[in-house]
């Protein structure tokens, strides 16, 4: 009886030698012997999706982006004597816009500026919209010899030299800020001392 007890003991270890084993770190750091055939799924974080390169506010517009983009622009109260003063004054400049859909301050200040911008029917002909990835790069290097430090960055642009920049949020408010850049009145953003 010994012997059968022995003998398949032997048995059971020799069928579980037979199959590898490989050792399996986990997250936490802890390795587990596991077995090829067995499959462990650890949870996936879903993938990010942002955009990148030169869009158009209807970009923004879409899913999934439509998300954060349309509630925003339709929630900003902009200052009613700005708008008019903005709308008044010579559309005689462009404006790029650097921005990033992964970036809070993007999604936050994004939304407005479009909505001030339909407020004084700017022509959206003379906005460039560019999505940028996490470092600011874009595949098409339109960042380049701009020195573009944070998102978004909203530049004016007059005969096709800049005016000046919103960089991240507004001193005073958006639109209060752009009257000041495009009025060619003193001006400072965040980031400038």
């Amino acid at each position: 009886m010994r012997r059968s007890v022995t003998a398949a003991l032997i048995a059971a270890l020799a069928l579980t030698a037979c199959t590898s084993q490989q050792i399996m770190p986990l997250r936490g750091g802890t390795p587990i012997a596991m077995d090829k055939r067995a499959v462990i799924q650890e949870p996936q974080k879903p993938a990010e999706t942002f955009l990148l390169g030169l869009k158009t506010k209807s970009d923004l517009e879409a899913a999934p982006y439509d998300s954060w983009f349309k509630p925003g622009e339709e929630a900003y109260k902009s200052n009613p004597s700005v708008i008019t003063l903005l709308r008044n004054a010579p559309q005689d400049y462009q404006i790029s816009i650097f921005m990033g859909t992964w970036c809070d301050d993007s999604k936050a200040q994004v939304p407005n500026f479009y909505k001030i911008l339909g407020e004084i029917d700017f022509d959206l002909s003379k906005v460039k919209l560019i999505t940028m990835d996490r470092e600011k790069k874009t595949p098409e290097n339109f960042e380049e010899g701009l020195n573009i430090t944070n998102v978004p960055t909203f530049i004016f642009y007059k005969n096709g030299k800049e005016l000046h920049r919103i960089v991240e949020s507004p001193v005073e408010t958006l639109e209060a800020d752009m009257l000041k850049i495009i009025s060619e009145e003193p001006y400072k953003h965040t980031y400038q001392n």
